[in-house]
């Protein structure tokens, strides 16, 4: 007897799915490069939080993150 079942066809090929961890990869780098900055004491103000990092590194690796996110949702592999 032939086993006549298809394959189930996925949304997106193997490359969409790496660019897609990649961009969700440096997303996440970019939410770490924000993380801390904080002060232990409540009335010491600390400076940190103002730093170049938080301010303007970390934001723009986010969306940059963002935009290979949606390249990878975007592009077509069968155009290639």
């Amino acid at each position: 007897m032939k086993n006549n079942e298809q394959q189930p066809e996925f949304l997106f090929d193997k490359i969409n799915y790496k660019i897609l961890l990649l961009g969700i990869g440096i997303i996440a780098l970019g939410f770490i490069l924000m993380a801390g900055g904080g002060s232990d004491d409540p009335n010491v103000f600390n400076e940190d939080i103002f730093n170049f990092r938080r301010i303007r590194l970390a934001p723009t690796t986010v969306l940059i993150g963002f935009g290979i996110t949606v390249y990878a949702i975007l592009k077509n592999p069968k155009k290639a």
